[in-house]
């Protein structure tokens, strides 16, 4: 294919945006037909979601990776380029969002007519707004029947101080007024601020990996022109590269001589490991330095969760398959980890649960891979006061993330546990329910506020762990799915927190020792021995199944022994002879009990360490 000329539009002509919205609010089918429009991609009926590449995407129908699109539009006689970036929902992947951001002037904004404004768009709007872009509202989805877009004309107004006269009322999925949304981006989005003559600067803002040609990284240009056959140097990492490709992406990738400043496209370099295409990077021509470009906070892992093979000898697969994704999500955190129980696996650090269940899936599919995955757990810190403990790890802090390492209660002054600051919205129904909710959760209230007369938008500072494995589905249930919750990392607290432990006749298993806080140690002690007896098969002598917080035992359960009937064969006769064979078959019960060990199956720990569904 021939290499397409892009140095006909100067930087005046250059637009780079991206669309952001609540999960379901229509972003990637607004995309669709800004494609069609700009004649990027044909019209088509299957034209759903062309952005969303991965088969995850597809199935769920949610967007997991930004996706960037150049388009080729003309406004009143002037050829312009708009660098569009398709940006996922989720909260899980608000760190997708703000990089995209970074690389644009503007944002189209789309709140969903028959929704209104939820929590995400929320937390999205002020994303941009931080970052100083100019920002478009769009009201999707006016071709449904309830759909009320004076109602969210007004929420809009009332919480982001935007006049109702600017909001632009579309469908996209049936094209109405969609052009007006490009005439807007035109005339609302200022062209960026650089100039080709500098010397090179360019911000990766992503990058995926191809298995033919390395790393592909995706980048916007802040300065001067970059071609074929130039020597570049990463900041980051010093190391010099020579470019082998550049061009941009229209979907898919199309070649180009050269790209120059103020646009965005995409980079190949030779670079093995995506590690190297570091994100928030600045490139710059060799011998020619230049002032880094802020980068991006890396993303901190909330979630971590144990991932092992399920048969041990796919060790190796997996460990390249591991590999092989982690290349292309760079926000996972991997660390090698083993368990007496499950065997050598690894420690793996998301950015929530969503992004797990996405992780797990995309294994599954792309690389046949099937896993065990124990239940979500979320990084404690312990302060250190004994001055051995804090020779020995060379801080007085130390973050824990597996119980195994937990310190013993002598020896740390504090514990500190992570907190979100979570935002609901709601409609005002449902608003007793919710507190109640959050109150069981260990949540203090910050800020409660009416958006309109039936919506309300509620603050509250959660602790991680309350809401990492199943407090958006309760959410969910408790409000028929009408409230919608994203949440934003606010540091670390103080925490009564404990070490519990599970006792099998009196032997500790690791694996299944948790770390709780003191209030609800009771209740999870008594539901995981209840779920072990469940699950353990029963043996020929007795096992106490205890929780036990230190030395003391908060519950237990006891599994019955199979008995043989020894008192089958006498018919009548005297009690005395009952008695001496119950109490011969007792002690050999008891004798049984001193020398049996229990040999916990490989099922029963997956079955216990797996999300707890039933409660």
């Amino acid at each position: 294919q021939e290499k397409l000329d892009i140095s006909t539009y100067p930087v005046e002509s250059i637009r780079n945006f991206s669309i952001i919205a609540h999960v379901d609010h229509g972003k990637s089918t607004l995309a669709d037909r800004l494609l069609e429009i700009t004649g990027t991609i044909s019209k088509t009926d299957r034209n759903k979601q062309v952005l969303d590449k991965l088969q995850v995407e597809r199935e769920r129908g949610i967007t997991v990776k930004a996706q960037s699109a150049s388009l080729f539009y003309n406004h009143e006689g002037i050829n312009y380029l708009l660098n569009l970036i398709d940006t996922p929902g989720h909260v899980d992947f608000s760190y997708e969002v703000s990089r995209s951001l970074s690389a644009c002037q503007g944002v189209i904004l789309v709140v969903d007519a028959n929704e209104g404004i939820q929590a995400q768009t929320v937390a999205n709007f002020y994303l941009a707004f931080e970052a100083q872009l100019s920002i478009i509202p769009v009201i999707n989805k006016i071709d449904l029947k309830n759909a009320d877009p004076e109602r969210v004309e007004k929420q809009i107004e009332k919480l982001f101080d935007i006049p109702t006269d600017e909001c632009i009322r579309i469908s996209a999925k049936q094209g109405t007024n969609v052009e007006k949304v490009l005439q807007k981006v035109i005339e609302k989005i200022p062209p960026p601020q650089c100039n080709t003559a500098d010397p090179l600067k360019a911000l990766v803002f992503d990058s995926t990996f191809d298995h033919y040609r390395g790393v592909i990284a995706n980048i916007a240009l802040f300065g001067g022109e970059i071609a074929k056959g130039h020597k570049i140097v990463s900041a980051h990492t010093k190391k010099r590269y020579e470019v082998n490709e550049v061009g941009i992406l229209t979907p898919d990738e199309q070649p180009t001589h050269k790209l120059y400043a103020g646009q965005v496209g995409y980079l190949i370099a030779g670079m093995k490991e995506v590690a190297e295409a570091q994100i928030g990077d600045t490139l710059f021509l060799y011998k020619q330095p230049v002032e880094p470009l802020p980068g991006f906070k890396s993303a901190k892992p909330m979630v971590f969760a144990g991932m092992y093979p399920i048969d041990q000898t796919e060790y190796n697969n997996l460990k390249s398959a591991l590999e092989r994704l982690t290349l292309n999500d760079s926000s996972v955190t991997v660390h090698r980890d083993s368990s007496l129980a499950l065997g050598a696996g690894w420690r793996l650090g998301f950015l929530g649960l969503l992004h797990m269940e996405v992780f797990n899936q995309r294994l599954e599919q792309e690389y046949n891979m099937s896993v065990i995955l124990t239940a979500p757990t979320v990084p404690y810190k312990a302060v250190l006061s004994s001055a051995k403990l804090i020779k020995e790890y060379g801080k007085d802090q130390i973050t824990i993330i597996n119980p195994a390492q937990f310190p013993d209660k002598l020896s740390v002054s504090e514990y500190l546990e992570p907190t979100v600051l979570g935002t609901i919205v709601t409609p005002h129904e449902y608003i007793g329910k919710i507190i109640t909710l959050c109150q069981d959760r260990r949540a203090v209230q910050k800020d409660m506020l009416y958006i309109d007369e039936n919506r309300v938008m509620l603050k509250y500072l959660f602790p991680l762990n309350e809401i990492v494995v199943d407090f958006y589905d309760a959410l969910k249930s408790l409000s028929s799915g009408y409230a919608s919750f994203d949440y934003e990392d606010a540091g670390y607290q103080s925490a009564d927190l404990i070490k519990m432990d599970i006792l099998l006749n009196g032997n500790p298993v690791e694996e299944l020792a948790t770390i709780i806080h003191n209030d609800k140690a009771y209740a999870a002690g008594k539901l995981l021995c209840e779920r072990l007896k469940e699950t353990i098969p029963r043996q020929l002598f007795e096992i106490a199944i205890q929780a036990a917080i230190g030395k003391k035992i908060i519950a237990r359960e006891t599994l019955k022994a199979y008995r043989k009937n020894v008192v089958a064969k006498c018919y009548g006769g005297d009690i005395t002879r009952r008695m001496k064979l119950l109490k011969r078959q007792a002690e050999g019960k008891r004798l049984m009990r001193k020398i049996g060990n229990v040999e916990v199956p490989r099922d029963a720990f997956i079955r216990v360490l797996k999300r707890e569904t039933d409660k």
